[in-house]
């Protein structure tokens, strides 16, 4: 690098730039709790159900997990109450530029999902199109819709990006996905 008065300054460091970016589910809690301090929802990460078979305890205090399974089968990611109205929603990412494998949800998330939708709750998939830098809120009629009348393996991107609404980065909220909820609980 070189600075003014020809001063030379040598840098032998790689720069790592893994992890630069927020993942997707960052991006979602930082929303979540904003929501919840401006009062606007009250949305929950559900915790994955375990059981600690094997730990470790290195000091006093301290305690790591060295065995576990899953006790059963968890739902969808996140849910939690806006304006009346139960919220179960799943994020997902995707490397793909043209699709998202149906295979990252799985059986019983979709029969959750068609639960909720019978039950008169709000249900959607949040889809991160990594590499198009491009975030989506596809709701569960839609998703229900495309996989019932098709025996693909995935959904196309045209599809997500046509059926489903686009989620802008912002600074706060992050992620503002019930400003889509709102628009579709006016329709």
């Amino acid at each position: 690098m070189n600075y003014p008065k020809g001063i030379r300054i040598k840098n032998n460091k790689s720069i790592n730039y893994a992890n630069r970016g927020m993942t997707l589910e960052n991006d979602i809690n930082q929303t979540n709790e904003y929501y919840k301090e401006i009062e606007k929802a009250i949305i929950y990460k559900r915790p994955t159900p375990i059981q600690v078979t094997k730990v470790h305890y290195p000091s006093q205090g301290k305690v790591i997990i060295k065995e576990a399974y899953f006790l059963q089968p968890s739902t969808l990611d996140y849910c939690g109450i806006y304006n009346g109205k139960y919220i179960d929603f799943d994020v997902k990412e995707t490397t793909s530029k043209t699709s998202f494998p149906i295979k990252n949800i799985h059986p019983h998330q979709l029969k959750h999902i068609e639960q909720i939708i019978r039950h008169k709750g709000i249900a959607f998939l949040i889809i991160r199109f990594t590499k198009l830098n491009e975030t989506y809120l596809l709701f569960a009629k839609e998703l229900i819709e495309y996989i019932n009348k098709t025996d693909k393996a995935s959904i196309p991107y045209n599809y997500i990006k046509d059926k489903g609404h686009i989620v802008e980065i912002k600074y706060s909220p992050r992620l503002d996905y019930l400003k889509i909820i709102e628009e579709k609980l006016e329709e």
